[in-house]
């Protein structure tokens, strides 16, 4: 990621994408099952299904219990805004209509295995990253881009760990 000086109402966004030797149905298993992210994931440490739900649908609500060693421990609650099987998975955090960030996987069947890309978009809602932003006014564009950063890294490890189970023909949490 290069230096844009974003600022946070700016609303930036990250994406990475990659090429998976596997079908779509085998990738849209993993990425689909928010329960399996946290084992993808450095941040977030749990997810669980609200309202009864037990599996991702349009309007289902989800608990994600994060960890990061500046930023502290937090619980946040996403909406799935986007909901197209083999093709779209989005949750908004907090508030769909002014979310703290808004998250989209997209596949697209490509070469004979499918073409991932995660993407996210910071704010337009506050979040605990503006309460760093309040204290340190002028060092906003340096806190954007370093946390922007690390949504990068994370993505990009999150996608080499969905490539890595789903070429390896294993789609859950047991591995099966």
């Amino acid at each position: 990621m290069e230096w844009t000086g974003a600022r946070y109402a700016d609303t930036p966004t990250v994406e990475v994408d990659t090429w998976i030797d596997a079908s779509p149905e085998r990738v849209w298993a993993l990425v689909s099952d928010v329960e399996l992210m946290p084992s993808m994931s450095a941040e977030l440490q749990s997810v669980r299904w609200q309202d009864g739900s037990s599996g991702p649908a349009l309007g289902a609500r989800f608990i994600g219990h994060s960890k990061h060693d500046a930023l502290g421990e937090w619980e946040t609650t996403s909406y799935i805004v986007e909901y197209e099987p083999l093709r779209v998975f989005a949750w908004a955090v907090e508030d769909p209509d002014r979310p703290t960030a808004l998250w989209r996987f997209s596949l697209q069947s490509r070469n004979g295995g499918t073409q991932l890309s995660e993407w996210m978009r910071m704010g337009p809602g506050r979040s605990g990253l503006s309460f760093a932003i309040d204290r340190m006014p002028e060092k906003e564009q340096k806190i954007v881009f370093v946390r922007m950063r690390e949504f990068e890294t994370g993505i990009t490890s999150t996608l080499a760990a969905i490539k890595q189970r789903a070429e390896a023909g294993t789609t859950g949490r047991t591995g099966a």
